[in-house]
């Protein structure tokens, strides 16, 4: 059973900063690419980072790059979104989502291609 319990959503204001967390219950979570998604009120959810398994590299969305960084630590099973610069734009729920590679090295962008979500955390950027 794989469980994914995201954390640190919030209120800020434009310009300022949030980190989440997406704390994952598996075993060999290095084998594991992880990706964060969100979804705003009255749209489709979209991609915003991925990271892979092992190797550890990384994809953005256009509308994050160079804002956002994905990261893992894999003695924390944990994947880490840092957002800087937010926007009011920015505003959804975000939700991470795992997916096992039994290969040495995956990484997807696709939602469909992640098999474990989780619940998602809140974030509200107002300006």
């Amino acid at each position: 059973q794989v469980q994914l319990v995201e954390s640190g959503g919030g209120l800020v204001q434009a310009g300022g900063s949030l980190r989440l967390s997406c704390a994952v219950s598996v075993r060999a979570f290095s084998r594991y690419a992880i990706a964060w998604f969100r979804q705003a009120p009255g749209k489709e959810r979209e991609f915003v980072a991925a990271i892979s398994s092992s190797a550890g590299g990384t994809y953005y969305g256009d509308s994050v790059k160079d804002r956002f960084t994905i990261y893992r630590d894999n003695t924390k099973d944990t994947v880490y979104l840092q957002m800087n610069s937010l926007k009011p734009e920015d505003t959804a729920d975000y939700y991470c989502a795992a997916r096992y590679c039994s290969g040495a090295y995956c990484v997807y962008r696709g939602q469909s291609n992640y098999d474990y979500w989780g619940q998602g955390t809140q974030v509200t950027v107002s300006s």
